[in-house]
């Protein structure tokens, strides 16, 4: 039982991590588009987007929502 890897897809994932992966994925146009708010779509940033999911649980949860939906669309690493 010491190899069971957590059911849970966010384990071990950062916030910047999943924000880069989307970024590098979709690009800040797109990204902006499917979740609409400023910090992908007003002169982005991973650091200000960073910034802004850090105080804003709503937003947050959509991006991680996101990043769920599209982890099987990922290249593997």
């Amino acid at each position: 039982m010491e190899n069971q890897k957590s059911k849970d897809p966010l384990h071990g994932i950062t916030l910047q991590k999943i924000v880069e992966k989307l970024v590098d994925y979709y690009g800040f146009d797109t990204l902006g588009e499917l979740i609409p708010i400023k910090c992908f779509t007003d002169n982005p940033s991973v650091k200000s987007s960073l910034t802004f999911l850090r105080k804003t649980d709503w937003a947050r949860k959509k991006v991680e929502e996101l990043y769920i939906k599209t982890l099987s669309k990922f290249p593997e690493n």
